[in-house]
């Protein structure tokens, strides 16, 4: 099965997120935000927090209070 290109931003599927590794990952988040991901381990539920204590979703493709 061919995997669907995947941008910036974009919400990906748990199944999605179980697939993909670290810098691929990484690549989904904004530059603005991309130095405060800890890394796929670190991330619970597909999210992690930033610096003011709002969290980066993976599932959402954005922060989750938005």
């Amino acid at each position: 099965m061919e995997r669907r290109r995947l941008r910036v931003g974009q919400s990906i599927s748990p199944e999605e997120f179980d697939e993909l590794d670290d810098e691929q990952l990484a690549r989904l988040v904004p530059k603005a935000y991309r130095d405060y991901f800890p890394g796929k381990d670190a991330c619970a539920e597909g999210h992690f927090y930033l610096h003011d204590g709002t969290a980066w979703s993976f599932y959402k493709g954005g922060l989750l209070d938005e």
